[in-house]
C-alpha cells in the first residue's frame, strides 16, 4: 500500500468513527435521504423525538426504514414515562413516572413497568432508551428533575434505578442511566444555563453516586452525563467535558465499562458556553463515547459540522485518534448487543397492559373526601413546562373526569391567573383545582389558597411534587402528570361523588 493510500484509508476510518459517535435527530415521520446516506457512511445511531412519532405502526415502519441501511443501527428515544414521553407525546403516557413508582416503593412493580415500556419500544424498533433518571431529588425547588426522580431518598432511588434498568434491558432495550454524576441538587435548568452543585466529596459519594453505582451493578448499557459544574470534582469544566468526572470517576473509580452518552449538546449549558463543535470534541476527549444532539438541531448541516470538528481535532492533535476509535468501538459494541437482544416481536398497535394504570392508582395519596359532585368545574393552573417535558404533551384530568362524571366542564389558567378568574367561570359548580409543583409557583399557591377559602368544598389535585400540606375537602397527590395519573385521580373523585 502506498503512503497516500494508507493516509486515505486512515482518513476514511477517522471519518467513519466521527460519524459513529453521533446521535443526531431529524424532522419528520420518515427518514430523510440525507440521514439514510449518512447511515450508509458510518452513522451508527439516531435519536427520535415527539416530532418523529405519529403511531406505533408508523414508528415501526420508520425504524425498519433505518435498518434497511444498517441492521444494527441504534435507535434512541427519551421515553421516561410519566411527564416525559415521546412515544405517547400527543395523548400522555400510559405509565406513571419515577416519582410515582418511588412513592409506591415496590421494586417488582418498577421492574414490571420498565419491562412493559421496553416491550412496547422494542416492538416499534427502538433499542436505546435515554432513561432512567437516577438523580436524587434532594432540592425540591429543582426546576428540571422533580417528578422525573424516584425521590429524595438516596437508597430508595438506588434500588428503583436498578430495578428499572433490569426491567428495560430484559425487554431487549438498552438503558441509559442519567444524569451523571447527579442533577438532583440544582436550581437551574441546564437547558437554559450551566447549573452548579456546591457539595463536598463525601456528600456526593453518599448521595448522588449511590444510584449510579446501583445502575452499574445492574448492568446498565449506557450512562448519560450531566451538563453541571461540580467544583468538588472539577472546578472548571462541566461533567460532560470533564476527564476527572467521566474518565477518572466513572471509568476508573466506579469501574464502568459501557457507553457514555452526553446529554443534548445543543442545551445552553454547553452550546452557550463552549459551542457544540468545541463541546463535542472536548466531550469525546474527556471520555464520552456518544454525542447526543438533535433535540433542537435536526439537520444534515449539524451532523457534518460535528463530524468535521472531530476529524479536524484528530488531525490537529487535540483529540487522540485512539480515543475517538475507542469511543466508536463502544458505540458499535452496544449496537451489536441490541441485535443479539432483539426480541422476536411485531408491532401490535400498542397492545393494552394494565400495569401502568395499576401503578398510578397505587401511587395516589388521598386526604379527605368529596361530597356530591354532579356538577364539576376542573380548573387547571398551568405553569410553563420545562423543555425536557415539553408543552406539547397534554396533562391534567379534565378529560378523564368528564368521561366519568358527565357534564363536567373545564378551563386552563396560565401564570398570573387568580381565584377570582376561576370562580367567575365555575359559577355554582364544585371546583376541582389541578396544580403542578404549586410550591414552586407563588401565583399558583395564592390562587389555590383563595379558592379553598372561598369554596371549602374545593377538590385539590397536585400532579407535581407534593410539598404543601393537603388542603381542600379532598386532596389528591398523584406524584406525576401522566395521563394514567389523571385517570387514577379522576376515579377517586368520581367514586367520592357516588358515580
Amino acid at each position: 500500500m502506498t503512503v497516500l493510500a494508507h493516509r486515505a484509508t486512515a482518513s476514511d476510518e477517522v471519518t467513519r468513527d466521527a460519524l459513529a459517535v453521533l446521535q443526531p435527530g431529524f424532522e419528520g415521520t420518515t427518514a430523510p435521504a440525507w440521514l439514510l446516506r449518512r447511515i450508509g457512511e458510518g452513522l451508527t445511531a439516531v435519536g427520535l423525538f415527539g416530532r418523529n412519532i405519529a403511531s406505533p405502526e408508523q414508528l415501526a415502519a420508520l425504524t425498519a426504514q433505518l435498518r434497511e441501511e444498517r441492521e444494527d443501527v441504534l435507535v434512541a428515544i427519551d421515553e421516561e414515562g410519566g411527564d416525559v414521553t415521546r412515544l405517547e407525546v400527543r395523548g400522555g403516557s400510559s405509565f406513571p413516572g419515577n416519582l410515582a413508582l418511588g412513592a409506591v416503593d415496590d421494586t417488582a412493580l418498577t421492574r414490571g413497568v420498565a419491562h412493559e415500556m421496553g416491550r412496547r419500544l422494542a416492538e416499534c424498533g427502538v433499542n436505546l432508551n435515554w432513561a432512567p433518571s437516577a438523580d436524587v431529588n434532594s432540592n425540591p425547588d429543582n426546576p428540571v428533575i422533580g417528578v422525573r426522580s424516584f425521590g429524595a431518598d438516596t437508597h430508595l432511588t438506588a434500588r428503583h434505578t436498578a430495578a428499572y434498568v433490569e426491567g428495560l434491558q430484559a425487554a431487549g432495550v438498552a438503558a441509559c442511566t442519567k444524569h451523571f454524576p447527579g442533577h438532583g441538587d440544582t436550581n437551574v435548568d441546564s437547558h437554559h444555563a450551566l447549573p452548579r452543585i456546591d457539595v463536598d466529596l463525601d456528600t456526593l459519594s453518599a448521595r448522588e453516586l449511590v444510584p449510579f453505582r446501583a445502575a452499574i451493578e445492574a448492568g446498565t448499557k449506557a450512562v448519560m452525563s450531566a451538563h453541571i459544574l461540580v467544583p468538588a470534582l472539577d472546578p472548571t469544566r462541566p461533567a460532560t467535558l470533564s476527564p476527572q468526572i467521566l474518565t477518572g470517576l466513572l471509568r476508573k473509580e466506579l469501574g464502568y465499562e459501557g457507553l457514555i452518552v452526553t446529554d443534548g449538546m445543543e442545551m445552553n449549558a454547553i452550546a452557550g458556553t463552549y459551542g457544540i463543535e468545541r463541546g463535542s470534541v472536548l466531550a469525546i476527549a474527556a471520555g464520552a463515547d456518544a454525542i447526543c444532539v438533535g433535540g433542537g438541531l435536526a439537520d444534515e448541516d449539524t451532523v457534518l459540522r460535528l463530524r468535521d470538528a472531530l476529524v479536524a481535532a484528530v488531525r490537529e492533535g487535540t483529540l487522540p485518534q485512539e480515543r475517538l476509535a475507542d469511543a466508536a468501538a463502544r458505540v458499535r459494541a452496544l449496537a451489536a448487543w441490541t441485535v443479539a437482544a432483539r426480541p422476536d416481536a411485531r408491532p401490535e398497535g400498542g397492545r393494552a397492559s394494565g400495569i401502568g394504570l395499576a401503578a398510578a392508582r397505587r401511587a395516589l395519596a388521598v386526604t379527605g373526601s368529596a361530597g356530591p359532585l354532579t356538577r364539576a368545574y376542573v380548573a387547571t393552573l398551568t405553569p410553563v413546562a420545562n423543555i425536557a417535558v415539553g408543552d406539547e404533551t397534554p396533562w391534567g384530568l379534565a378529560d378523564e373526569l368528564a368521561a366519568l362524571v358527565p357534564g363536567t366542564v373545564s378551563g386552563r389558567y396560565p401564570q398570573g391567573a387568580t381565584a377570582a378568574d376561576v370562580l367567575a367561570a365555575a359559577g355554582d359548580r364544585t371546583v376541582v383545582a389541578v396544580v403542578r409543583d404549586a410550591h414552586r409557583h407563588p401565583w399558583m399557591t395564592e390562587a389555590l389558597d383563595a379558592l379553598v377559602e372561598a369554596r371549602p368544598d374545593t377538590v385539590v389535585v397536585e400532579m407535581g411534587l407534593p410539598r404543601a400540606e393537603p388542603r381542600g375537602a379532598l386532596h389528591i397527590a398523584t406524584h406525576g402528570a401522566a395521563r394514567v395519573c389523571g385517570r387514577a385521580a379522576a376515579e377517586v373523585i368520581a367514586a367520592g361523588a357516588g358515580v
